[in-house]
C-alpha cells in the first residue's frame, strides 16, 4: 500500500489554521517562514485536513468548503456548503466527509448534516442526519476499499467508495463506538456495546465481511467496569489494546481504568500488567506493529514497552510524563509531559533502549512528528491557551530550529503536517543541526521557612525518579501458582546450599521466604563497597520481608487489598534485582 507521497527529495510541509486564516508552510530542512502559501485569509475557518496519502488538502470557512491539490497548491473544488464544523478526507483522498450543526425539524431543520462528497466531481454521493457532535467520523481501511459508518445502532459498510450500494451491515444493541484497523485486507473491525441493567459491556472483534451471528466474532471481551472505552488497533490489524474507564468507583473518586489486550490470531485476551497503580495517560502502537507503549501510574508516572504477548520488554522508569509519541518509522519514541506538566520532553532510541536527548517545550498543546521522522512541530494553540500562541520547529537531538509567534491580537487554533513518505535514517545522538538559543528558564529558589533562611537548609525532595531498566518478562497470570512457588523454592535452596559449602554467612544475601534472620549488630548486612547499591539492597530486603508477611496473612485466610495483591506480584522481580545487585 502506498501510504503517502514520495518525498525524500523535498522538504516536509505543514498547515496552520487560526484567526489569520489557513496557510501552508515549507518545513525542515528548508524551513523559511516567508515561504508560505495562503489558502484562506478569513477569520472563520473551522476545520482543515490532509488525506493520508498527502495528495489533497481541504478546509472550511463559514461560507463554503475548499478542496485543493496539495502538490500543485491549486483549488480543485469550491463547495457551497456553509457552517461546516468538522471535515475529513479518506486515506487515498477519494471522498470528503463534512459535518454541520444539527437542527431539529421543529426549528426548521431535519435536513442531512453528515455529507459525503466525491473529490473528483465535487458531488454529494451520500448523506445522513447525525444528531451528535462526537463519534461522527466514518472509518476507512488504509487502502480506501472499505468504509464504515455508525448510524442508529448499526454499522453500514460501503466498498470502493461506492455509496449508492450498501455492501454490508452489522447490527448490535446500543453500539456506542467502533474502530477499524488502518491496514489492508483482511479488514478488522472492533465494536463496543455499553452494558445496561446489570449486564456487562463488551467489545467484539470481527473480520470483514463475516458478521453472521455471535459465533462470527473472532474475539469477545466483557467488562463490568466500563463507562467509556478507547480502542487502539495496530496498523496490521493483528493486535487490539482496549482502555476501559469508569466515572467513579468505591476505591477512587476519579474512577477506575483497565487496560486489556486482544490478539487476533487465536482470539486470546489478557490484562496488560501495569507495575504501578494510577491512571493510564497514553497508549500508542509502534508503526512496526510489534510493540506498544503505555504511560501510566500516579505521578511521577511510569512508561513501559510491551510486546504482542503483553510482556514488558523495557521500562523507561518514572518521570513527569503523560504522553508518548512514536515517530513514523518507529525507531524513536518521545515521552513528554504537557498540559498541567511543565513540558519535559525526552527522546529514546527504541532499538538500543537508550536516551537520545531531553529538553523542555513549555506551553505545548500540540506535538506532531514530521513525516521525515527527524523533526517535530510543537504549537501553543487556543482555546487551550490564549497567550503565547505560535509554533516551534525542533530536531529530536534537541536543536531548536525555528520559533514563530502569531501576531499580537491573533490566535493559532490548529497545526498539522502534510503526510509524505521519507526513508528511515540512522539515529543520531549529537545535535544534527545548528539551532537557536534555547530560552533560559527563570530560576526560582525553593521556599525556606523564616528560621532556616541564611543557613544551609536543604528542602525535602518530593519525588525520587526510578531509572530505566530491562524488567524480567513475567509469565502470564502464574503469580501464586504451585509452579512459580516451587521454582522459587528450588532456587532459594540451591543458593543456601552453595553458601554453606563456601562457609560464608550469606543468609541475608537472598532472603529466605520462610525464615528471616534478624538484622542486628550480631548479624551484620554484607556490603558491596558502594553505598548507593547497599541502600538499594536494604530497601529490596525490606520489601521482600513485607511480601512474606502478606503471604502469611493470605495463607491464614485474610483477604488482601488490591495494592497488597499487586505487591505480591513483584516478588520474582525483586529477587532477581537483588541477585543482580549482589553479583555486581
Amino acid at each position: 500500500m502506498t501510504r503517502s507521497i514520495e518525498a525524500d527529495n523535498m522538504a516536509a510541509s505543514f498547515a496552520l489554521r487560526g484567526s489569520e486564516g489557513v496557510k501552508i508552510f515549507r518545513g525542515p530542512p528548508n524551513h523559511d517562514p516567508v515561504s508560505v502559501h495562503v489558502c484562506d485569509e478569513s477569520k472563520t475557518c473551522k476545520a482543515m485536513a490532509f488525506s493520508s496519502d498527502g495528495r489533497f488538502f481541504a478546509w472550511a470557512n463559514i461560507e463554503c468548503v475548499f478542496i485543493m491539490d496539495a502538490e500543485k497548491l491549486t483549488v480543485c473544488h469550491q463547495l457551497n456548503q456553509p457552517k461546516v464544523t468538522n471535515l475529513m478526507l479518506s486515506p487515498r483522498g477519494n471522498t470528503l466527509v463534512t459535518l454541520g450543526p444539527y437542527f431539529a425539524p421543529d426549528r426548521g431543520g431535519g435536513e442531512p448534516n453528515l455529507l459525503f462528497w466525491n473529490v473528483q466531481t465535487g458531488a454529494i454521493v451520500k448523506s445522513y442526519t447525525f444528531k451528535k457532535s462526537y463519534n461522527w467520523e466514518p472509518k476507512w481501511s488504509g487502502d480506501d476499499e472499505v468504509c464504515a459508518v455508525c448510524i442508529n445502532n448499526e454499522l453500514h459498510f460501503y466498498e470502493k467508495n461506492n455509496f449508492e450500494i450498501l455492501a454490508n451491515k452489522l447490527h448490535l444493541q446500543k453500539v456506542t463506538g467502533f474502530c477499524m484497523a488502518e491496514g489492508t485486507a483482511p479488514y478488522m473491525v472492533s465494536v463496543y456495546v455499553a452494558g445496561a441493567k446489570g449486564q456487562p459491556s463488551f467489545v467484539r472483534v470481527y473480520q470483514y465481511p463475516n458478521f453472521g451471528g455471535q459465533t462470527a466474532a473472532i474475539a469477545n471481551k466483557s467488562f463490568y467496569k466500563a463507562d467509556r472505552v478507547h480502542m487502539y488497533w495496530n496498523k496490521a490489524g493483528t493486535g487490539l489494546v482496549i482502555l476501559t474507564s469508569t466515572e467513579s468507583s468505591d476505591s477512587s473518586y476519579y474512577g477506575e481504568q483497565g487496560l486489556h489486550y486482544i490478539g487476533v490470531g487465536a482470539g486470546e485476551s489478557c490484562l496488560v500488567p501495569l507495575a504501578k497503580n494510577g491512571p493510564v495517560y497514553s497508549v500508542m502502537w509502534s508503526p512496526l506493529n510489534t510493540e506498544f507503549c503505555v504511560v501510566y501510574g500516579y505521578m511521577p508516572s511510569k512508561a513501559t514497552l510491551f510486546n504482542l504477548k503483553c510482556e514488558p520488554i523495557f521500562d523507561f522508569g518514572t518521570g513527569p510524563r503523560n504522553h508518548c509519541f512514536y515517530n513514523p518509522h518507529g525507531n524513536i519514541l518521545c515521552l513528554s509531559g504537557f498540559g498541567n506538566l511543565a513540558g519535559h520532553v525526552e527522546f529514546w532510541d527504541v532499538k538500543q533502549h537508550k536516551q537520545i536527548s531531553q529538553f523542555k517545550a513549555a506551553d505545548t498543546t500540540s506535538f506532531l512528528w514530521s513525516p521525515d521522522g527527524e523533526h517535530i512541530l510543537t504549537a501553543t494553540t487556543a482555546p487551550r491557551l490564549r497567550v503565547n500562541n505560535g509554533y516551534k520547529l525542533w530536531h529530536y537531538t534537541g536543536s531548536l530550529l525555528a520559533t514563530e509567534p502569531v501576531a499580537s491580537g491573533n490566535e493559532l487554533w490548529e497545526a498539522t503536517w502534510r503526510p509524505a513518505a521519507f526513508s528511515e535514517k540512522p539515529v543520531r545522538y549529537k545535535p544534527a543541526e545548528p539551532g537557536l538559543a534555547m530560552p533560559e528558564a527563570q530560576k526560582t529558589e525553593a521556599y525556606r521557612p523564616p528560621q532556616a533562611r541564611g543557613s544551609d537548609y536543604k528542602p525535602l525532595q518530593l519525588h525520587q525518579y526510578e531509572p530505566a531498566s530491562n524488567p524480567k518478562q513475567p509469565q502470564a497470570t502464574i503469580m501464586g501458582t504451585d509452579k512459580a512457588v516451587s521454582k522459587n523454592k528450588k532456587k532459594r535452596e540451591a543458593r543456601k546450599a552453595k553458601s554453606s559449602q563456601e562457609g560464608e554467612a550469606k543468609d541475608q544475601a537472598i532472603p529466605d521466604m520462610t525464615h528471616h534472620a534478624p538484622s542486628d549488630a550480631s548479624n551484620p548486612t554484607p556490603t558491596t563497597g558502594n553505598p548507593e547499591v547497599d541502600k538499594k539492597i536494604r530497601n529490596i530486603r525490606k520489601k521482600l520481608q513485607q511480601i512474606e508477611k502478606l503471604k502469611e496473612q493470605l495463607a491464614a485466610g485474610k483477604q488482601l487489598e488490591v495494592n497488597q495483591m499487586e505487591k505480591l506480584k513483584t516478588e520474582d522481580a525483586l529477587v532477581k534485582e537483588l541477585e543482580d545487585l549482589e553479583i555486581g
